[in-house]
């Protein structure tokens, strides 16, 4: 499977999440609360979107019990430099990965606005026991 950011069909427009370096392409989940977690990658309702600017932020499992390798299980594997798509209401949005850190999981600063375009994704770690946060921060590059 190629790592490049490919554009999906038509019907597949709408609202997804593309990292090739984790070999991830999936619908970003809206809702209300954490029950939408479960159906994968959550766009976090008080946090922007691709549209607004700002900071659009997506949490994700690693693991669940019943579902050991969960969306974000690689998202270590993400680094500086990578590229991760959003097409989010028939437009793309090309981000390039600023950073990579793991963070205490009370630090719910990540989630905060900003002054310019961003993507926040995070997700717990460590892998088998997550008591803190991997944080993923990347710039909007391009829409079109």
């Amino acid at each position: 499977m190629s790592r490049q950011l490919r554009e999906p069909a038509p019907a597949d427009m709408q609202n997804r999440l593309i990292i090739p370096a984790m070999l991830l392409d999936q619908p970003i989940n809206e809702g209300k609360d954490m029950s939408a977690l479960k159906n994968g990658p959550w766009r976090l309702p008080q946090t922007s979107t691709p549209s607004k600017g700002s900071n659009t932020v997506i949490v994700g499992h690693r693991f669940t019990y019943s579902n050991p390798h969960g969306a974000f299980y690689h998202l270590d594997k993400v680094r500086a430099g990578d590229e991760i798509g959003i097409y989010w209401q028939n437009k793309k949005y090309l981000y390039r990965v600023a950073k990579s850190e793991v963070v205490p999981a009370n630090r719910i600063s990540v989630e905060a606005p900003t002054g310019k375009a961003q993507l926040t994704l995070y997700t717990c770690a460590p892998l088998w026991w997550p008591k803190d946060r991997l944080v993923v921060t990347a710039v909007l590059e391009d829409k079109q």
